[in-house]
């Protein structure tokens, strides 16, 4: 009988989904979280692993000679040893596209938290300053309109599409650089050169995968180039930032704010360098996790595993660089 073996599965169902179309496939085991030293003797049984986070390096995919597929619940694989799954005969599947609506949503929430500061304004309300104001109408703070601001976008996939359609709509002008120029491009946006991108915009929207080339870029140079009242927001992958130079940038004025659903390490250590800024916005990544978003992940994890099962000589996956 097929085992099949959720590893982390929490996150992604924490209790409001349900896991019977997977039962329906085989024998299914389910554990909420596995640590790295569990990997082993949870998964020796399994036919399909299903995970998110847990990392299968060489080291344990030659541990599990049962095992034919692992199946991961996101769009990011880089957990996954690519090149030892395909040496022990193991396919890797993932799932694309399923949280595009949900990250665009996040990444306009922070920019209109930012821009309008609703939170401080109810807040001044609830402290009386408006019963106790002589007009009708006040502010706290400068509020400026997205319309006809620059919204930059680092990565021009489904997410990033989905952030520019976002913008085109509350009238904004959409630059954009990513890695292959040769895709069409929504009508309306300008692809750039990533110094330009930098230069020119006043909201910078990261949605490029984390790869060798691009590990860092946002250092203190680069973070330099940008407008000091720009807004930097990150729901991409947390290595795209050099941490210890944001600090600095935000610190020295270089820019205005910055917005992250992703760090470099997650859950971050309690002294991470960002913890604590006035001009930091820190979530903890969750741009991806509405209840919408999970569902169609969700099935889309039955069906890359249903597929696997009902043709396995076919079924394609991820190939290894």
């Amino acid at each position: 009988m097929i085992e099949i073996v959720i590893l982390d599965g929490y996150t992604t169902n924490p209790g409001d989904l349900s896991w019977e179309e997977l039962d329906k496939l085989g024998k299914l085991t389910i554990y909420d979280r596995t640590s790295p030293e569990e990997v082993i003797e949870r998964s020796k049984n399994a036919t399909v692993i299903i995970t998110n986070k847990v990392v299968f390096s060489k080291e344990v995919i030659k541990e599990l000679p049962l095992l034919q597929l692992i199946s991961v619940a996101a769009t990011g694989y880089n957990s996954i040893d690519l090149k030892a799954a395909a040496k022990y005969g193991v396919k890797v599947c993932n799932v694309v596209g399923y949280a595009a609506p949900s990250v665009a949503q996040h990444v306009f929430a922070q920019i209109l938290r930012i821009r309008n500061d609703i939170h401080l304004h109810n807040q001044a309300v609830q402290n009386k300053k408006w019963s106790q104001n002589p007009d009708w109408s006040f502010t706290e703070k400068k509020i400026t309109e997205l319309s006809g601001q620059t919204m930059g976008i680092y990565g021009l996939g489904m997410i990033g599409s989905k952030v520019a359609e976002i913008a085109l709509a509350f009238g904004m002008k959409v630059i954009a650089t990513r890695k292959n120029n040769n895709k069409s491009t929504l009508e309306g946006v300008k692809l750039v050169e990533f110094e330009m991108l930098l230069q020119k915009s006043d909201i910078l929207s990261l949605h490029a995968p984390l790869s060798d080339e691009n590990a860092g870029i946002f250092n203190e140079t680069n973070l330099a180039m940008m407008k000091s009242s720009s807004i930097l927001i990150n729901t991409g992958r947390g290595g795209l930032i050099n941490e210890e130079d944001l600090k600095w940038a935000l610190e020295n004025n270089k820019l205005a704010y910055a917005a992250l659903d992703v760090l470099s390490e997650e859950p971050p250590p309690e002294d991470h360098p960002l913890l604590g800024l006035d001009n930091c916005i820190i979530t903890p990544h969750m741009a991806w996790a509405s209840f919408e978003s999970r569902k169609r992940l969700l099935h889309g994890v039955i069906q890359n595993v249903w597929s696997y099962l009902d043709k396995p000589n076919d079924f394609v996956g991820i190939l290894p660089n």
